[in-house]
């Protein structure tokens, strides 16, 4: 995506009734333009007034709690209630451009402590203390945990803070860490019960046929990426059964399981299937398509099917963890 559709997705998102932007940290890859996530993130908020603006997450093992703390504690005094701050432990990068960031894998190890770290610098002012987060420190952003595994759940459970767990790519433990965030939750002081997003695909469109087209895009890009030639976004086909070996494909289809795919009746369907079998407190959506207006009417239409059932669009944008 262009600096402009970015933008413009944000702005029709936020008329939509959208209630979060959320933009993922990721490097070294040609298909997303947001490594350095905090300048975007302060960019969309100022174009738009309401929708709130967040990560998807912050991979925290590639920065030190406190830049992170400074960077997202000044843009929630630019931008005062509207600011969100999710955190996963992966490097969102190869091995090589991690070693680039001048961070190691064994920072991973060390996530646990450094959101411990991370919440002291964005939490009230403590007298005497050495270091604080300036701007940072009292402006108590809201903090989420992303992941796609039973660690990020048991981690948000036990910190007591709300929960995104990454369906839309790595569904394969969702139903235990939603049961792990749910049943081993313990309140603090900033949730006093358990609050969990999830993550979920639309490809929407006036008919399935043309959904279906829609949502190649994205198998191209994840059938690419598992063959180890990430990039672009890729043009949509109209059978891209053609292109890879049935086995990969497969894979694919497993990792976008939880997607909602074709004409606004099909996606409501889909849409209502997912929050009735999982009863998540928010969904976030995001779609990958080439198109820019194609896109555009994607969120519509979603936005359509949620209100349809009584449901608020709760996010837009891309998630990782």
């Amino acid at each position: 995506m262009t600096a402009f559709s970015v933008l413009d997705l944000a702005r029709h998102a936020e008329a939509w009734g959208y209630r979060r932007f959320w933009l993922a940290e990721h490097h070294n890859m040609p298909g997303i333009a947001s490594a350095a996530t905090a300048v975007v993130i302060g960019r969309v908020a100022a174009a738009t007034t309401t929708i709130r603006v967040g990560s998807g997450g912050i991979m925290l093992p590639n920065h030190s709690p406190l830049m992170v703390a400074e960077a997202f504690g000044t843009l929630a005094t630019l931008f005062p209630d509207r600011i969100d701050l999710g955190l996963g432990r992966a490097p969102g990068t190869d091995m090589a451009t991690a070693r680039a960031l001048r961070r190691y894998m064994d920072g991973a190890d060390g996530f646990p402590r450094d959101v411990v770290e991370l919440l002291g610098y964005l939490g009230d002012e403590i007298p005497g203390r050495p270091v604080n987060a300036v701007p940072g420190t009292g402006t108590h952003v809201p903090v989420w945990i992303l992941g796609s595994s039973l660690f990020g759940a048991q981690l948000a459970a036990q910190l007591g803070l709300p929960y995104a767990f990454a369906s839309h790519f790595a569904p394969g433990d969702l139903e235990p860490a939603i049961a792990a965030y749910r049943e081993t939750f313990r309140p603090s002081g900033q949730l006093a019960a358990p609050r969990l997003m999830l993550a979920f695909n639309v490809f929407a469109a006036a008919t399935d046929a043309e959904g279906q087209r829609l949502r190649s895009s994205m198998v191209q890009a994840f059938a690419n990426l598992r063959s180890g030639r990430p990039g672009p976004l890729p043009r949509p086909v109209d059978d891209v059964r053609t292109l890879y070996d049935p086995m990969l494909l497969a894979q694919v289809d497993r990792a976008l399981a939880c997607s909602a795919t074709g004409s606004p009746a099909s996606v409501q369907a889909a849409l209502a299937a997912f929050i009735d079998r999982h009863a998540p407190d928010e969904l976030i959506l995001t779609g990958q398509i080439h198109d820019h207006a194609a896109r555009l009417r994607s969120f519509e239409i979603a936005a359509g099917a949620m209100r349809a059932q009584g449901a608020v669009p709760a996010g837009s944008g891309a998630m990782s963890g």
